[in-house]
């Protein structure tokens, strides 16, 4: 509307014009050599406007003309970027269904008609990864991290491919050259973070966390729980060879991590030796309310140097009331009666849990059984219910179960996985295998072995399958542990919605 306004007023204002000019009158006088002419000034000024419209009109011509070329190779130009932007989508679509024999053929199209597209070189990276070509996929890749634009893609594909052939070295150098080109990516500092905790480098691993917290990748709560994971396995680590570094950390992570079971066992024996037993007392009570654990309750009941057995026993008792009808206060309650040669006590706090024992439930079972009576029947009946009792709570993290805790996962390489839980029946453990191991080991609880008579031995080989079942009807079989098994990560796909070979 505004447009049409504006086209009538400027329509009306010439028209005003040439009325006023021809009100005026008037005659203009030409001359050219001997030719001479005397027309009015309004033929002039129609004539003088009409040859200012025919030169504006040919000077377009020509400048058109002039860049006809130019826009013919740009036409030529966009159709081509069109048909590989389409080469391009295609093969993103081939490659989410796992077509690779089509996603190779978008891929050529897109690397000839698109070669400096990032999308062409990353298509093609990832349709040479579907067909198993890692060569070219590493080549396609290291095309990407040459680019400025693209550097941190590139190094992304690099540290993958680096990880599907075992090699951890260039990976981690891949990863921490990311991390130095930006910042704030997140794979990248979790990989190094990962190899760092790995190496044991564990000032390195906290300085990366440092640098989470800065670049907005990590929370404040979490933050703080996971540097006291890390303070604690580097005083854990150092607590032979620098005890005073050792006990900074320590005490720097039970403020951070107030219930982190090995930080708080760690701080309450350096607070005993130091003469705190108050303030040791205090931090083990806080954590122990929040999950008890047999590694709290031990610190708890060697907190005083040089107390008697009697003495560990009131106090376990005293922190076993802070969490009433727990198994791990009966099982602490237990052990230290039995040190203290309080058998009846220990017989009344394991009684709630003698129908379905655990295995640590039985194993105290049978000790207190050949420490009271000397009755070693009892104790090796007690040690085979603990073979195929129920599991106690271990150190878990992502189904791998552990003796010891642990500050990363050895299958994910996550911090701060493991948890004590109760593992699946189906894991391995190590536990049936230090049962078998104590079994074989005890002369008291070790079951006797078949003998034959020599002249059956030396016809052993001969023996009907019955008989030689009956002859391992006291042997205790079980299977060893699995020996844990390192892990590859792939990283889940950067486009496609399927396994894609980019991660």
């Amino acid at each position: 509307m505004v447009r049409i306004i504006l086209f009538l007023f400027l329509v009306g204002a010439v028209a005003l014009g040439f009325a006023i000019a021809a009100d005026q009158g008037g005659d203009a006088s030409l001359q050219w050599g001997a030719w001479k002419a005397d027309p009015p000034a309004l033929v002039v000024v129609l004539c003088l406007v009409l040859t200012v419209f025919i030169l504006i009109l040919a000077w377009s011509l020509v400048r058109g003309l002039w860049h006809v070329p130019r826009r013919i190779r740009e036409a030529h130009h966009a159709r081509r970027q069109a048909r590989g932007r389409h080469a391009i989508t295609q093969g993103l679509i081939a490659i989410g269904t796992g077509d690779h024999f089509a996603a190779r053929h978008h891929a050529d199209v897109a690397r000839r008609l698109a070669h400096q597209d990032p999308l062409a070189l990353l298509l093609h990276a990832q349709a040479a990864q579907l067909n198993g070509d890692r060569e070219g996929a590493q080549r396609a890749f290291h095309t990407l991290a040459e680019r400025e634009d693209t550097r941190v893609l590139g190094l992304r594909g690099l540290f993958v491919e680096a990880q599907r052939r075992d090699d951890p070295f260039t990976a981690v150098a891949m990863a921490e050259e990311a991390l130095k080109a930006a910042p704030a990516s997140a794979w990248a500092s979790h990989a190094v973070l990962g190899f760092r905790c790995s190496r044991g480098d564990w000032d390195g691993a906290l300085e990366i966390l440092e640098n989470d917290l800065a670049s907005g990748l990590i929370d404040t709560l979490p933050y703080r729980r996971q540097r006291g994971v890390l303070l604690t396995a580097r005083a854990l680590h150092l607590e032979a060879a620098d005890r005073y570094k050792s006990r900074e950390s320590v005490m720097e992570a039970v403020k951070l991590a107030p219930t982190l079971v090995p930080a708080v066992a760690l701080a309450a024996k350096f607070l005993s030796e130091s003469n705190q037993t108050r303030r040791a007392m205090h931090v083990v009570e806080v954590a122990w309310v929040a999950q008890p654990h047999p590694d709290l309750a031990d610190a708890y009941a060697h907190i005083r140097l040089g107390d008697s057995a009697v003495q560990r026993l009131a106090r376990v008792e005293s922190l076993s009331a802070k969490s009433p009808g727990h198994i791990e206060g009966a099982l602490a309650v237990a052990r230290a009666a039995i040190d203290a040669s309080e058998f009846q006590k220990a017989r009344d706090v394991l009684q709630s849990f003698t129908d379905a024992p655990t295995q640590r439930v039985a194993l105290l079972m049978a000790e207190l059984e050949r420490a009271e009576h000397g009755d070693s029947g009892s104790a090796r009946a007690w040690m085979l219910r603990a073979v195929r009792a129920t599991h106690d709570p271990v150190w878990t993290a992502d189904g791998y179960v552990s003796d010891r805790w642990r500050p990363v996962s050895p299958v994910s390489g996550r911090l701060d996985a493991f948890q004590w839980l109760t593992p699946l029946a189906a894991l391995p453990s190590d536990k049936s295998n230090s049962i078998d191991a104590e079994i074989a080991n005890d002369p008291m609880l070790a079951p006797p072995q078949a003998k034959l008579p020599a002249a059956s031995e030396a016809s052993q080989d001969n023996l009907p399958a019955t008989s030689a079942a009956r002859l391992e009807t006291s042997q205790i079989v079980t299977s060893p542990q699995a020996a844990p098994i390192v892990p590859k990560v792939e990283p889940q796909p950067m486009i496609s919605t399927r396994a894609s070979p980019v991660g």
